[in-house]
């Protein structure tokens, strides 16, 4: 093994490291924005905000719902936190009024 390469090899486990929890973060920001929108649909059908926050937290454990009504639409915020402090959100609005 050569010196040069033996300074490289940490990087590059470094940034594979960074790359893959990236991914890893993006894939759960992904089911916060469905669970968001799910949400949504769900209190625009009508359905109590205890409904809906308890799909949420079937998608998601551990994800809290915040709920907004404004202008005829029905507006839900899905928040979670993941490993590192970081604290993932999504808002998603639906129609309201509908059966």
């Amino acid at each position: 093994m050569t010196a040069e390469f033996a300074i490289v090899l940490p990087a590059v486990i470094v940034v594979l490291g960074v790359c893959l929890a990236a991914v890893q973060l993006a894939g759960h920001q992904v089911r916060v924005v469905d669970a968001a929108a799910i949400a949504a649909r769900s209190l625009g059908r009508g359905e109590t905000t205890a409904v809906a926050a308890a799909t949420v937290s079937r998608l998601i454990p551990g994800a809290s719902l915040s709920r907004r009504s404004q202008g005829g639409l029905e507006c839900a915020t899905v928040s979670t936190a993941v490993p590192g402090g970081i604290v993932l959100r999504a808002t998603s609005c639906a129609l309201g009024g509908g059966k």
